[in-house]
């Protein structure tokens, strides 16, 4: 039988509701967290949601700080201590966990190819630094670097499981059993799921875009309470085209076995699922029949007003390719409280007494399970929801966890913050898989872990192929995309380039100037815009002219829409960049940074005082919107610079903002940003020796302009603008409160390290008017 996974609803633990305040404020911040703390806040969202701003200085995150989410995201904040650098409110509203690793990209390929990865930098909201690779990096996002874990878990007990009769009498009202179907029996059709009820949970139907090619088994008589019962099961493998049937059982309402078909799939079999299914390659080699003759002999067996009966019965049709109309799926029968399913496992034993999937045999039986099914349904029809909720499922099943988890594991809040748990681990105790999808001949602690699910692939094709097919189907994703990346003396040559470039679009010329202006007037002038990095005469022209570098590259871009074209100390000045390879696209570039999501709602401003940023601090909530006030500071005397950013919820609200500024007198400048927070620490640790005199000609190494030249599909160039869009597609099929997470892991070499970068954001998330300070 398939692997049973909870998929409808909330796949991780319910948490409070509970908001939580920043914990890494201060300074001038204290004043608004104090009003936070005296209950000055906006009413609780219903979705999950990231935070605006990090809390680290430099925006980098480590490893362990990764791992520190994924782990909260997984259990929550009651089972986990909450991650340290960033806030994830309402987890309890998550509903899936999906990182996609780039392998072989860096920081550095992102800006390279900034250009070219346009949905990536316009979809997440949030960015932020990662260090340099180890040895081996997702065993550390996930938790294993040290070791893998050594608890084994236990097996359940062999007799039955406990009785109820001990326990708390239980109040069969709030029972999601009687809730749903009330207390008296109810008849057959009263159990089929309805129309709506399907398409919920993704049964096939007629009509849908992604049933085109499905056959329906013509079965549309009357339903009747008299309508005959088949219990179905479907065992699959992973192909190259996704997942498809190797086996199918049909089992009639006396119990005897009508079908029992092994099928060859139509495609290449990368993996049998030989744990589940129990087909192996010798089972299915000397197998002729194929799917489209299952589907002629089951339309052959059903009667018109047939009844199918299964467990997750979804999956088994969508195997099949087959659309029928009358279904009772005994994992949405025997309801469960918030949206979980119980395992057929569990309910054969706690409802029949009987006990299958043993662990001493190779896979499921096939046909017991679609026994199993039938009985559980006769079962429900025969003794009606009161007596099922007498039995009290939910606590047998609460004590079955406690028993699989083994004594050791008594308090499991205890065991989870321990500081060597890891991801893996979190899902076991959730009764979770993790889904690894990879090109790489992966063998580390990752891909050999018993709750791991590992596709291994031949492409980064065949990668995204399985991921469509697979995401959905698992809490937790890891879908690893690998890249060849440049040689050890191109990517530093590329980083030098990359550093000079920003450098030129950080630096102006202004002129012409009369040969008497006044140089101090001048330089107080361009100062407005924000700080500079240094002012040169340049005599080499008829009349004088301005060289200016800013420390940011919006005082420059300031400086150039403010002053361009205006009569400045009697002459009428152009103001402009230098014109060399490096700068010939940075009108586009300076567009396209103001529109990534991080910069969108983010303004700018330059002037500012200590009056200025009093009167922000306590009249904050003039402005609608802001979420955060950033305050840069001076690495080395540690006081405030004279220019700030401010976040705003949605850019309608920044763009207020900025008018309202500009308008006071306040002698601001301001405008909308351009530079991504986590960007600020790399551009000031430039180099000097990667600057050079504005204007001087670099020319492309060979190397990479034979690449480019013949544009191949595996130069980072061209797999940036590629996969970007793939994932772009990918991304958009997700479902609501999806927690997803594009990582470029950075690249080492004996030449040097390159740091890494995260993106990260949750599908549809609701964002928050709350504001954050970060100094």
């Amino acid at each position: 039988m398939e692997p049973e996974r909870e998929r409808t609803g909330k796949h991780f633990k319910k948490g409070r509701k509970r908001r939580r305040a920043p914990n890494t404020l201060v300074g001038a911040a204290e004043a608004m967290r104090a009003r936070w703390e005296l209950g000055e806040r906006q009413p609780e969202a219903k979705k999950a949601r990231l935070s605006a701003i990090l809390f680290a200085e430099n925006c980098e995150v480590t490893h362990d700080q990764l791992c520190e989410l994924l782990k909260y995201a997984v259990l929550g904040k009651s089972s986990v201590p909450k991650p340290s650098w960033c806030q994830l409110f309402h987890q309890n509203h998550l509903n899936n966990v999906v990182v996609f690793v780039l392998q072989g990209m860096s920081q550095l390929h992102f800006y390279r190819f900034y250009l070219e990865f346009g949905f990536l930098r316009k979809a997440f909201r949030h960015k932020f630094r990662l260090p340099p690779p180890s040895s081996n990096f997702l065993a550390d996002i996930i938790g294993l670097k040290k070791k893998q874990a050594t608890r084994d878990q236990s097996k359940m007990g062999e007799g039955s499981l406990p009785s109820t009769s001990s326990k708390v009498r239980v109040n069969l009202q709030n029972d999601p059993i009687i809730q749903k179907y009330g207390s008296k029996k109810v008849c057959l059709t009263r159990c089929l799921l309805t129309k709506e009820e399907m398409k919920t949970f993704h049964f096939p139907l007629q009509g849908c875009p992604d049933c085109a090619n499905f056959v329906p088994t013509k079965c549309n008589g009357s339903i009747t309470d008299n309508s005959p019962l088949f219990g179905l099961d479907c065992e699959m493998c992973v192909t190259s085209k996704g997942r498809e049937l190797t086996r199918i059982s049909l089992v009639a309402e006396g119990g005897s076995c009508v079908m029992d078909e092994l099928v060859k799939p139509d495609n290449k079999i990368l993996d049998y699922l030989t744990s589940f299914s129990g087909i192996t390659k010798k089972i299915l080699n000397p197998v002729t029949t194929r799917l489209k003759d299952v589907q002629r002999q089951l339309k052959s067996l059903l009667p018109p007003d047939a009844v199918l009966v299964g467990h997750s019965l979804d999956l088994d049709l969508r195997a099949l390719k087959m659309i029928h109309p009358y279904v009772i799926d005994t994992s949405l029968l025997y309801v469960r409280e918030q949206g979980r399913r119980f395992k057929l496992k569990f309910l054969a034993k706690a409802i029949l007494g009987k006990d299958i999937q043993c662990p001493n045999r190779l896979g499921h039986d096939a046909t017991e399970d679609a026994r199993t099914t039938l009985e559980l349904a006769r079962y429900f029809l025969k003794y009606g929801p009161r007596k099922i909720a007498e039995l009290n499922l939910e606590a047998l099943a609460s004590h079955q966890e406690l028993l699989a988890t083994g004594q050791e594991l008594r308090n499991t809040a205890e065991v989870v913050q321990q500081p060597n748990t890891s991801v893996l681990e979190c899902l076991d105790l959730m009764g979770q898989k993790l889904l690894f999808l990879t090109r790489e001949p992966e063998t580390s602690e990752l891909s050999s872990a018993r709750n791991c699910e590992t596709v291994k692939c031949l492409s980064n094709k065949e990668v995204l192929e399985q991921a469509r097919v697979e995401i959905p189907l698992f809490p937790f994703s890891i879908v690893q995309f690998s890249f060849e990346p440049f040689s050890p003396s191109l990517t530093e040559e590329m980083n030098k380039r990359m550093r000079i470039k920003w450098t030129e679009m950080s630096t102006v010329y202004a002129g012409p100037f009369s040969k008497n202006c006044n140089l101090r007037a001048l330089k107080r002038l361009f100062k407005s815009f924000g700080p500079i990095r240094s002012m040169t005469l340049v005599l080499e022209t008829h009349q004088p002219h301005l060289c200016i570098q800013y420390e940011v590259l919006e005082a420059a871009q300031l400086a150039i829409e403010s002053l361009d074209g205006v009569l400045v100390e009697g002459a009428c000045i152009k103001v402009q960049r230098p014109v060399t390879e490096l700068t010939l696209d940075c009108n586009t570039l300076v567009n396209e940074l103001e529109q990534d999501s991080e910069n969108r709602g983010t303004i700018y401003l330059s002037g500012v005082s200590e009056t200025f940023k009093e009167h922000l601090l306590q009249q904050s909530n003039l402005f609608l919107g802001l979420e955060a006030v950033i305050l840069p500071k001076d690495l080395k005397s540690g006081k405030q610079k004279r220019y700030c950013f401010l976040k705003f919820k949605n850019f309608g609200s920044a763009q207020r903002a900025l008018d309202i500024l500009k308008g006071k007198d306040w002698k601001l400048k301001g405008r909308h940003a351009l530079t991504p927070r986590h960007l600020h620490a790399w551009l000031r640790g430039l180099p000097p020796e990667s600057r050079r005199p504005p204007g001087i000609r670099v020319i492309p190494p060979p190397s990479e302009q034979q690449a480019l030249q013949a544009l191949k599909v595996d130069h980072p160039k061209i797999a940036a603008w590629r996969w970007g869009r793939k994932i772009g597609k990918l991304y958009h099929s997700l479902g609501p409160g999806t927690l997803c997470l594009i990582l470029l892991p950075g690249t080492k070499s004996t030449h040097g390290s390159f740091s890494g970068l995260g993106l990260m954001g949750i599908k549809d998330e609701e964002e928050s008017n709350t504001p954050n300070m970060c100094l």
